[in-house]
């Protein structure tokens, strides 16, 4: 596996050597003071070219970075559609573990790109990119929930797990999974964000999907969020959303406390109620007494 240095070379000799490419920018968590580093930390690099057309014409030129394992080209693609805002992605995984993701952005548009706190001026032969601060989470980090936005969370949460139950109790357990994961987890992950950011003053980021929520949370609270996570059985599953359930509560009140928001105990003691009358109801059952 080539190292971090041989990678770095072999980007900035490709830009030193070829006159179409004007300014590299390194974005991600390699330019992230705060980041693990590790094996699979991807190169995500910008070239600043003079024209994008010539590049993406004739893709043979990215053999220069290595054996592909697979490459993906966002912009070629029609299922998820095209950006189109005049770039160009190269996403090339190597057969020896490194990962570029090369971006190609027009030169004409530079004054449209949208800069990011963890970003790193590599070379710039023009003078033509504006200086950086140093990197930082500062693009990343959790902003405080508004009155509104905690409430709808906390509707929505609640709202969805008797879509559970009934999957569960229907046994459709795709059904019943795909509610769980699209949706109840999506606001327990709000929730935690929240949390954590409460504890840290929302001056650190939990990572992108929660990756750093283990460093954040009490053991307790970990505990649980694991739990939260079932196989295919029905049981298992049951017991993955009473978890959820009690996570999501002792996170959102925390949260409620601190910002001095109301938490709906109704709809929480309510919906427990159903979920609970609904794991024992009879598969024979034709109302919910």
């Amino acid at each position: 596996m080539r190292s971090e240095q041989e990678m770095l070379e072999l980007i900035l000799n490709t830009a030193r050597h070829d006159a179409r490419i004007r300014a590299v920018i390194m974005n991600g968590s390699r330019t992230n003071p705060n980041a693990r580093r590790d094996i699979f930390q991807d190169f995500d690099i910008v070239y600043v070219v003079t024209a994008v057309d010539p590049f993406q014409a004739d893709p043979t030129w990215i053999n220069r970075f290595g054996e592909l394992m697979i490459l993906q080209m966002p912009e070629a693609m029609e299922d998820p559609p095209p950006q189109n805002n005049g770039s160009f992605i190269y996403l090339m995984q190597f057969l020896d573990g490194n990962r570029i993701d090369l971006g190609l952005f027009p030169l004409a548009k530079l004054s449209e790109w949208e800069r990011d706190s963890l970003s790193l001026l590599l070379l710039d032969k023009d003078g033509i990119v504006e200086p950086f601060a140093p990197p930082s989470e500062n693009d990343y980090l959790p902003k405080p929930p508004t009155a509104k936005q905690f409430a709808d969370c906390c509707n929505e949460f609640w709202w969805m797990c008797p879509y559970v139950a009934k999957g569960l109790w229907r046994e459709e357990i795709i059904y019943a999974k795909f509610m769980f994961d699209q949706h109840i987890r999506e606001q327990l992950m709000k929730m935690l964000t929240w949390h954590i950011g409460v504890q840290t003053g929302f001056a650190r980021s939990p990572g992108k999907l929660g990756k750093r929520f283990k460093q954040f949370l009490a053991p307790e609270l970990w505990a649980l969020l694991e739990q939260s996570y079932a196989d295919a059985s029905t049981e298992n599953t049951w017991a993955a959303l009473f978890a959820t359930c009690q996570l999501f509560r002792t996170t959102a009140v925390h949260v409620a406390t601190h910002f001095c928001f109301d938490y709906p105990s109704g709809d929480d003691e309510k919906v427990r109620a159903h979920l609970q009358r609904v794991r024992v109801l009879p598969k024979n059952a034709t109302d919910l007494d």
